[in-house]
């Protein structure tokens, strides 16, 4: 009898995790991206199934970078820097949606209140090579981003919301994932 438990339980261990999708459950060090996109750090973020990937040039003081989230289609994700304090006012964000056709839509915003309008804006720091993809339920945000006014140690912001309407993201939930969902971050250091 207990043979035949332990086969079963190891038969379960087994087969269990090929019917679920656990490849978010591993580290940012374990992904490889399908683009040939290299990243020299990375940094499990610790709200909202999210992480980012970056390269530095302390040289000329910009990073470039990929931000993944998980996210299904109808949703969307963000990835902000906040030059002047930690915390979502002030932040000025790259935003990413998948439309109803399957395409990705990415662009910059500035959060300049609680109830932002998301529309696309210019930003303090310079921002190049904007593209985004939606894999496996994980949009990622690819950017080259700075110089930044404080250096390579910048307030972030991260977030995802689950509804956009006419192409405009809407308010993300204010759930303690959400609400924590800020720290700060140096390129040179991780």
């Amino acid at each position: 009898m207990a043979i035949t438990i332990i086969y079963t339980l190891v038969l379960i261990f087994y087969f269990l995790p090929s019917h679920f999708d656990i490849s978010y459950a591993l580290t940012c060090t374990d992904h490889r991206f399908t683009s040939r996109r290299v990243y020299t750090s990375c940094k499990d973020l610790p709200h909202l199934s999210s992480q980012l990937h970056w390269t530095y040039n302390s040289t000329m003081g910009v990073a470039k970078i990929a931000y993944r989230a998980r996210q299904v289609a109808g949703g969307w994700v963000a990835w902000a820097i906040n030059p002047n304090q930690i915390g979502m006012v002030g932040s000025e964000a790259l935003v990413a949606f998948v439309n109803s056709n399957g395409s990705v839509t990415v662009y910059p915003t500035m959060i300049t209140s609680y109830s932002p309008s998301m529309l696309p804006a210019d930003l303090s720091f310079q921002v190049l090579d904007l593209s985004a993809e939606f894999l496996s339920n994980q949009i990622t945000i690819y950017a080259t981003v700075g110089p930044f006014a404080g250096g390579s140690v910048v307030n972030q912001v991260w977030q995802a919301g689950n509804l956009v309407l006419d192409g405009v993201p809407q308010m993300h939930a204010v759930s303690q994932q959400n609400l924590q969902s800020t720290g700060e971050l140096d390129f040179l250091s991780g």
